[in-house]
């Protein structure tokens, strides 16, 4: 499958229902999750391995990794109501390989390294840390990825790629990659002037010891 024909099959991923701004739930662009995805199976980190979404939302990656032929994928999301949608996204897309939905912190996942066969590749846009008082919030998520993962691909906030660099090398590992991405969001909060914008984002590849 092309990185195109994925994008169309992402496209009707329905987002969220119901989303809070706390946790800044917005729905990752299809064009970007195929894109993400796509790099990922093609540098050899999606066909035949454990792909794991952490606050996988409505299952916008995790869809990706099963259509692309993971050969075993867990998303990871602590609203309920978000994963109940994401369910029927797996319905709606006809996913190749099935979907472990698992209702819990991305940031404490009742999962462990030893549980899975093989290496183990970690898909996810965490929050940015935007809201005030939840100021790096992806650094708990970079945290998960670093226990559970040989290598991960994650979203950040534009200009991130400083303190992403430093905190994998504090843990041992290396960001072979960074490269940009724009994300445009439907309006989606009270707080929000603007019925479409773009948001500049930086996306990391990450090799973990």
């Amino acid at each position: 499958m092309s990185r195109q024909a994925l994008e169309g099959k992402l496209a009707v991923v329905a987002g969220f229902e119901d989303p809070t701004a706390e946790l800044e739930q917005y729905p990752t662009p299809a064009d970007v999750a195929a894109h993400v995805v796509h790099l990922a199976d093609l540098r050899g980190d999606v066909a035949d391995r454990t792909v794991v979404d952490l606050g996988a939302g409505t299952g916008m990656f995790a869809l990706g990794a099963a259509l692309r032929g993971a050969g075993r994928v867990v998303g990871v999301e602590l609203d309920r109501g978000a994963l109940d949608v994401a369910a029927q996204n797996e319905r709606r897309v006809g996913a190749r390989t099935p979907i472990h939905w698992v209702n819990g912190d991305a940031t404490r996942p009742p999962l462990a390294r030893d549980r899975f066969d093989g290496p183990v590749t970690v898909l996810m846009n965490p929050p940015f840390g935007a809201q005030s008082g939840n100021e790096h919030a992806d650094r708990a998520f970079l945290a998960t990825a670093a226990e559970l993962a040989d290598v991960s691909y994650s979203v950040h906030n534009a200009g991130s790629q400083s303190f992403v660099e430093s905190f994998v090398a504090d843990e041992g590992g290396d960001v072979t990659d960074a490269f940009r991405a724009t994300l445009t969001l439907d309006r989606q909060f009270d707080h929000q002037t603007s019925e479409r914008r773009d948001i500049d984002a930086d996306v990391f590849r990450i090799e973990w010891q």
